[in-house]
């Protein structure tokens, strides 16, 4: 995040002697982004980051894609929840390209090892329950409706409350940022932004663990999972500073952006990163012009893929999909409201709709274990 934050202790200057009470030195590590021309935070470790004892392969993340079907609109079921799972192992992705990973999680149990994604920022989405994230940078408690995210390279462990968690999961092999057009060139939120500073949340509490024993890492990078064991605690930061770190935002602190007719999509977006955006279709008062129609017209996604994931409420401009499903709009072909939409929009005030939109610059493809929780009609659904 482009704004300040320290936690626990960190020595006057950096790069400079940091001593325990026994004389001994802790350990700095700078975390940054591109290079040394992004954003970074400097920690303070009990240990070397990089004194692991044990390195192993564990196998390809590689994801199967189906084979190039007709052009056509998808709708695709959340995929079923493998038992006794956690937030990594459990992950079901449905959709993907060379951008970016998309898919849902619904844990079980904590996680009983740590894990980084070495290629890109992760965003989870939080469509239900509670818990914690135990990071290198302190604990991130969650809730419904928070945007959970963890900058690229970030130690982590999901632990969920009692009851049923579910995870919209977007994997990135980049940055994941606010829209530039709301920053001004120093960073800070513009007033004409749908959010500010307020409602982004860094960790709340740092947890220092100095223990000794044996601690498993899972990496996710080049393509592979990989196993780093170490002889000490992962969260080993006694202090760090900085502006890179993980951080929540709740959509009900997307304050939405409405207009006397119909308003375009990127008035919804929350976040960018490379080749895609995200966007939170939050309850909001319709247009307002005496002869507004609120529902959306018909558009040709000109050069991207739109992909929704239905939250909560009934979309305005969609009929028979339910809460937790994807649908996928194509680049190539219109899309827009199913038949009778348009009119019964007419007059409407408000909507209590909530939905994640995901919009890619490059084609999305289908996970071949998709295909078992696809409506093989809705492609004909407007006829």
């Amino acid at each position: 995040m482009p704004f300040y934050k320290q936690m626990g202790q960190i020595p006057k200057k950096r790069h400079t002697m940091f001593k325990k009470e026994d004389g001994s030195l802790f350990r700095e590590q700078v975390m940054g982004t591109k290079g040394f021309s992004g954003i970074q935070s400097i920690l303070y470790h009990h240990y070397p980051p990089t004194s692991m004892v044990e390195s192993e392969l564990l196998g390809s993340c590689a994801v199967e894609y189906e084979e190039q079907k007709g052009l056509a609109p998808r709708l695709i079921d959340s995929p079923d929840q493998k038992a006794d799972t956690d937030a990594v192992s459990g992950r079901h992705y449905v959709l993907g390209n060379d951008d970016v990973l998309i898919g849902i999680a619904r844990p079980t149990k904590a996680m009983d090892y740590f894990y980084r994604n070495g290629d890109g920022d992760e965003v989870l989405f939080v469509h239900y329950g509670s818990g914690k994230v135990e990071t290198t940078f302190g604990t991130l408690p969650y809730k419904p409706g928070d945007y959970i995210v963890l900058p690229i390279g970030t130690i982590y462990r999901v632990v969920p409350d009692e009851g049923d968690t579910k995870f919209l999961v977007i994997e990135t092999n980049s940055w994941i940022t606010t829209p530039k057009r709301y920053r001004n060139v120093h960073g800070q939120l513009l007033e004409h932004s749908p959010f500010c500073e307020r409602d982004f949340h860094g960790p709340e509490k740092l947890e220092t663990h100095d223990d000794r024993n044996e601690y498993h890492v899972k990496t996710k990078s080049r393509g592979f999972m990989h196993l780093h064991t170490f002889a000490h605690h992962p969260l080993d930061v006694i202090g760090w500073d900085g502006y890179l770190f993980p951080y929540t935002f709740n959509v009900s602190d997307f304050e939405p952006i409405t207009g006397r007719v119909h308003m375009p999509p990127p008035i919804h977006q929350t976040f960018e990163a490379n080749n895609f955006v995200i966007c939170s279709f939050v309850p909001r008062m319709y247009d307002y012009h005496p002869e507004a129609i609120p529902a959306p017209y018909y558009h040709s996604n000109v050069d991207s893929d739109e992909v929704l994931y239905y939250v909560k409420g009934n979309f305005m401009s969609r009929k028979g999909v339910k809460e937790g499903s994807f649908t996928l709009h194509p680049s190539g072909i219109p899309h827009g409201p199913h038949p009778g939409k348009i009119e019964a929009s007419i007059g409407k005030k408000e909507t209590t709709e909530l939905a994640v939109m995901i919009d890619t610059f490059r084609p999305l493809k289908v996970v071949k274990q998709a295909h078992q929780f696809e409506d093989k009609d809705y492609k004909y659904s407007w006829k």
